[in-house]
């Protein structure tokens, strides 16, 4: 698939300010910290559209970006950073919760976790919830680079083990290297057929 055309972000809190639900949409979820901007920005073939920041916890909004005119990318707010109050993580929580309970035209969740640590406690919930709503998930490994190559397949096995999946639901991912970007592509594709 080709990334001919990306439009600036549809930003939405609420079921009212999302766009019509005409278009395949894809959903982004994961740790602050993860790298969902860079992800965007990997899969698109641009350089900072989605605003990458140093300081976690940036993104407190839904943002749906449309590719091709054709289907949509929907970064939510990342979870578990200590910095957001218990009362907005709630907020985001509820945000998100609203959104999966609404779209019938979200064909497929991208789960985010960091290969470089065993995912967290959050992670865990996170990708039990989707899977309650019987969503189809690919979990992305990103920042794979920065594992030594004698140390990924003893990542790979903490991942599935931790997570309670199958090698087949993850994706390795690098935002260096492109790793994985054709194969997210080729999902998306399948999923708008």
């Amino acid at each position: 698939m080709q990334i001919d055309q990306v439009a600036e972000p549809i930003i939405a809190v609420r079921q009212s300010q999302y766009p019509a639900p005409e278009k395949s949409e894809f959903l982004l979820v994961g740790r602050s910290n993860v790298g969902k901007s860079s992800f965007i920005n990997t899969l698109i073939e641009r350089k900072n559209f989605a605003r990458t920041s140093s300081k976690p916890g940036k993104t407190q909004t839904l943002n749906f970006y449309l590719i091709n005119d054709l289907f949509y990318l929907v970064d939510v707010p990342g979870y578990g950073y200590a910095s957001v109050s218990h009362d907005k993580q709630k907020k985001f929580g509820l945000m998100i919760e609203e959104y999966l309970k609404n779209r019938n035209n979200l064909k497929h969740v991208f789960l985010l976790v960091d290969f470089r640590h065993k995912p967290t406690e959050d992670d865990c919930l996170m990708y039990e919830f989707l899977k309650y709503y019987n969503l189809d998930i690919t979990i992305v490994a990103t920042k794979y680079d920065k594992i030594s190559k004698n140390n990924r397949e003893k990542q790979m096995k903490l991942l599935l083990e931790t997570l309670k999946c199958t090698p087949e639901e993850v994706v390795t991912f690098s935002i260096i290297t492109k790793k994985g970007r054709g194969e997210i592509l080729d999902i998306i594709e399948k999923k708008i057929g």
